[in-house]
């Protein structure tokens, strides 16, 4: 995020010194946070459920293959790193870059969606639903939650790449866009983060 955090670090051309502000804007933080507090409420629930049955949602965790989600966890990080040059970019008015740097994240998420795809289907095709036990009912609701917004981010990116195509600058009201954009995608990476680890490797 530290395309983010040095949004206010830019000084004036009359070297006067920079005016820090929110990125993005407050109202958007308010649904950020909110959003991760729903987040952390299911992933206790999903602790509680879990100290109830640990044997149970071991055995369901070491049955998992981890290949895609480990491609999953890679293709998420490239892809804010991708956001993070998208906006510097932008903010560079190097817009062609930015172009290639929100395109590139937007390929993440659609090779993320459909890994997604091919996880959900080998896990239906071998027996495993959210109605089989406590732990694949978790994963399903969790991973499809988190899924939904990289579906919504993807949307995101394409509004930011399609700015950054018409060159449209990151000053006044068009900075909200490209910052409150990049703040979601790391949101959903961040979630993903926590996620992940929790879900498919801790015992």
């Amino acid at each position: 995020m530290s395309d983010v955090i040095a949004s206010d670090r830019h000084g004036s051309p009359t070297g006067a010194a920079p005016e820090r502000h929110v990125p993005g804007e407050q109202g958007l933080w308010v649904f950020l946070l909110g959003d991760m507090v729903i987040f952390a409420v299911m992933f206790v629930a999903f602790l509680v459920d879990r100290a109830k049955d640990p044997e149970l949602f071991g055995a369901a965790r070491e049955s998992l293959d981890l290949t895609i989600p480990v491609t999953n966890t890679m293709v998420l990080l490239v892809s804010s790193l991708l956001v993070m040059i998208g906006v510097t970019g932008v903010r560079a008015a190097r817009h062609r870059r930015a172009v290639r740097g929100f395109a590139g994240a937007m390929a993440c998420a659609v090779v993320f969606v459909a890994l997604k795809g091919v996880e959900y289907t080998h896990l239906v095709q071998g027996g495993d639903t959210p109605d089989s036990n406590p732990y694949f009912m978790w994963l399903f609701i969790l991973t499809g939650i988190h899924l939904s917004h990289v579906v919504i981010g993807l949307v995101v990116l394409g509004v930011l790449m399609l700015r950054a195509r018409r060159e449209l600058p990151s000053e006044g009201r068009q900075r909200v866009f490209y910052e409150g954009g990049a703040c979601y995608w790391h949101m959903v990476d961040l979630l993903w983060m926590v996620l992940f680890p929790l879900v498919y490797l801790v015992a």
